[in-house]
């Protein structure tokens, strides 16, 4: 009886065993769970953001409660977890894009008190100092910005009355822009993230449509092409690369994509649920900022998930 029991014991198991290999093989959900890092000095969301040299960027935003425009400028550092205060922006400006490059970090279109959205400003992170750079050739804001290959790749976004598919490729060395090969359809409030040399565009909306619309740019092709689509729709979009991995957070809504499976899984729920929040992977966590919660009330929070 004894040797019976054992036996279906291990069976048990094994089958236990297995079935826990193949939800991690296949993405399954992770466990890994959030917590609280330092908050921002000032509540807000729409900012331009990105990282540099380990170091993640917030400029601008609005107060949504009061429609406010920003001009606030911090720097975080995720290993120290503390915020720096830096030179204002030249003018507040929210939806503006983020991108850095080459130890400079730049602000990119978005809504302004004075200007008519077609605005840049470039931060030198050495000498603490903003200055004006090449306007865009169109007014923008809610679009989407990453740097790739020396140059900087400004994306969709919302001008007039209607969303945009043209992209702007910013030459610092010249600083000029000109015309990229336009996204498949108008889009804005979507992710973007370089993964493997390319340019993933996550997400975003079209007219009253939230998308699960995933295009990669591939650039010696110069086209784009359709990627894994989202499992749920997402718009206002925080994404980051860590690894192998794309991570997509918006609201309660967390989706991971898995280069070793090409498919998508789902997260942890965030602590707080905002939209128009930016996300950075650095010293091996997943970092979320800022943003507007559910009940549309701007958030200074800064969450933080280890990454295994």
């Amino acid at each position: 009886m004894k040797a019976i029991l054992a036996v279906v014991l291990a069976v048990a198991l094994a089958v236990t065993f297995a079935a826990v290999v193949g939800s991690r093989e296949g993405g399954g959900t992770d466990d890994e769970p959030w917590t609280f890092a330092a908050a921002m000095s000032q509540r807000r969301s729409y900012i331009a953001a990105a990282q540099l040299d380990g170091q993640i960027y917030a400029v601008g935003g609005m107060v949504g409660e009061t429609g406010r425009f920003l001009a606030v400028a911090q720097r975080f550092d995720p290993r120290a977890n503390g915020w720096t205060g830096l030179p204002r922006l030249p003018e507040a400006v929210r939806a503006a894009a983020g991108a850095a490059l080459d130890g400079t970090v730049y602000v990119i279109g978005g809504q302004a008190e004075a200007d008519d959205g077609r605005q840049v400003y470039a931060l030198d992170v050495e000498t603490e100092t903003w200055e004006e750079r090449a306007p865009l050739p169109e007014p923008r804001f809610n679009m989407a910005a990453v740097a790739l290959d020396g140059r900087i790749y400004a994306m969709g976004g919302f001008s007039g009355t209607k969303e945009r598919a043209e992209v702007f490729v910013y030459d610092p060395a010249s600083d000029s822009w000109s015309a990229g090969t336009p996204l498949p359809a108008p889009n804005h409030t979507f992710g973007a993230v370089v993964f493997r040399g390319e340019i993933w565009a996550i997400g975003g909306r079209r007219n009253d449509e939230i998308l699960h619309d995933v295009w990669i740019y591939n650039p010696a092709a110069d086209r784009w092409r359709p990627g894994p689509a989202l499992p749920e729709p997402m718009e206002l979009v925080g994404a980051a690369v860590a690894g192998d991995e794309i991570h997509a957070i918006w609201e309660s809504t967390y989706q991971i994509y898995d280069a070793g499976t090409g498919e998508w899984r789902s997260g942890p729920r965030p602590l707080v649920t905002r939209h128009g929040l930016k996300a950075f992977a650095v010293a091996g966590s997943l970092f979320t900022i800022g943003g507007c919660t559910t009940d549309l009330h701007d958030s200074q929070v800064v969450e933080r998930r280890r990454l295994s």
